[in-house]
This record gives structure tokens, sequence and C-alpha cells, in this order.
């Protein structure tokens, strides 16, 4: 006999790189909407905070599981401690990620297989731990953190706009394939944020973001959550960044990279 337990237990909600710019700010709107969180990150002390910061604010519980999802075994130990748990995952937002900046015949190898674990290969496989659950209740709702660079080629940060074209066809795929489920996948696709994420990149001078006035981690946490939450495929935040991914398409390959490169170039 159904008990209908499905409908009176807590909605949870998993996101990763949870610790700073638009991965808090999503697990703030998150919290805010009385999701109970499991928060994935490096940094145990950071994750810490902000448990004990969501748990007096808005009442909920927080999980915390500090870990390198650039390590393969990474997403399945996520996985199997919240099997443990018996946690069930609402919402999925994999959000964790990082860029390198430079002319690829110099950047570090190293560093750019970890960067394409973390946001593709890590991306994938939680995707499809956690889907499989969702489709078996008829609901679920997915959030891949793409970018603006997922449409067209990006010379001076060529592996990171790679990895970003493959989420947001990897997400436009999987939504077609979930119509009718109850599952929806949203692929955020936000232009320069303020963040953390320039500094790491080593692309503070390019003219990309120096001098400029770009969105704030906030706003752009805002519109992707009710993207997400309407079930919206891609979500591009701000007229400028929607306008630049429709003008790619009418434009000549080789000149949208030309244009790209001047863009990337340091000041």
């Amino acid at each position: 006999m159904n008990t209908n337990n499905e409908s009176t237990r807590s909605k949870t909600a998993l996101i990763t790189g949870a610790s700073s710019g638009i991965g808090y700010e999503l697990a703030q709107l998150l919290a805010s909407d009385r999701y109970n969180l499991v928060l994935v990150a490096r940094s145990a002390d950071k994750l810490k905070q902000i448990a004990d910061e969501f748990t007096r604010q808005f009442g909920i519980s927080v999980k915390i599981i500090s870990l390198d999802l650039s390590v393969p075994d990474a997403p399945e130990k996520v996985f199997r401690e919240l099997q443990q748990d018996a946690i069930a995952i609402d919402i999925l937002v994999n959000n964790a990620g990082f860029a390198s900046y430079g002319f690829f015949a110099e950047t570090d190898l190293n560093a750019e297989l970890q960067m394409m674990q973390l946001n593709m290969v890590a991306l994938t496989h939680l995707t499809k731990l956690f889907l499989k659950e969702m489709v078996s209740r008829h609901q679920g709702k997915i959030l891949n953190i793409a970018s603006t660079a997922a449409f067209q080629p990006g010379p001076l940060m060529a592996v990171y706009y790679a990895t970003k074209a493959y989420v947001l066809s990897f997400s436009e795929a999987l939504a077609n394939e979930l119509q009718g489920s109850g599952v929806t996948i949203t692929a955020l696709c936000p232009g320069p944020t303020e963040s953390g994420f320039q500094a790491r990149a080593n692309m503070e001078e390019s003219k990309l973001v120096s001098g400029k006035r770009i969105m704030d981690a906030k706003t752009v946490a805002e519109i992707g959550y009710r993207g997400l939450m309407k079930g919206e495929t891609v979500v591009i935040p701000g007229l400028k960044n929607k306008l630049l991914a429709l003008s790619v398409r009418f434009t000549p390959r080789n000149l949208v990279t030309k244009i790209v490169r001047s863009m990337q170039e340091r000041v």
C-alpha cells in the first residue's frame, strides 16, 4: 500500500562547489525555500560556517561533505554516503568547476586534466547516479552550471570553453530525453561573474573582465534559480549575454574565434 511518504518527506538539495560564489548563493536560495541541504566542496571549514549560518537562519538541516570532486571516485563516495544516511536528493546542482588561462601549448596539463574531470566527468557521474532515483520517483530537478563560453571556441581558455560546451550539449540532450518524466534539466549559462573564479584562473587582467562591470553571483543565482524552478532548459542571465549567444549563430566561425581571442587577451 502506498503511504504517500514521498509527498510528506522534507525536500533536499545537493549543491557542489557550495562554499562560495554562485554555489553559495544558490544554496542560500534553496535554504530560504526550506530545502534541507547537502553541501559539497573541498573546504571543510567554510562548509561548516555555512552550515551553521543556514541552520540558524532558516531552521533546516545541512549535511556537509568535504571532498575534491576532481578525484575520480569522489562522486560515488558522495552517493554512497547519502544512501547510507537514507537521504534522497530532489534537486542536484552541479556547480563545481574551474578554469585555466593561457596558450594551450604552455599551460599545465595536469591542471587541465583535473579541470576536465571536474567540469565534465564529475558532473556527468553525479547526474547519472542521482537521475535514476529521480526518474523512478517521477520528480526531480538538475541544474548544471555551463557558461556563455559554451556557445563558441575560446582561445587562451581552450579547454575551459570546451568543457562548458559539453555541459550545455549534455544538458540539452537530457532535457529532451526526460520530457514527460517529471524530471527537468536546466543549463545555467552566465557570462563573467564576480566571484573567485577569475583569480583562480589567473585571468584578472583579461580584457573580458578587467575594468568591466560584470554581474554579481547573487543576481546570476537568482535568475538561474527561477529558471530551474520553471523547468527551463537553458537560462542565460542578462540581455547582453543573451544577445552574444544569439549572435554567434549568425557569425562566421573563424570570425567568432578571432573576436573571442581579442576579448581574452590581457590588457
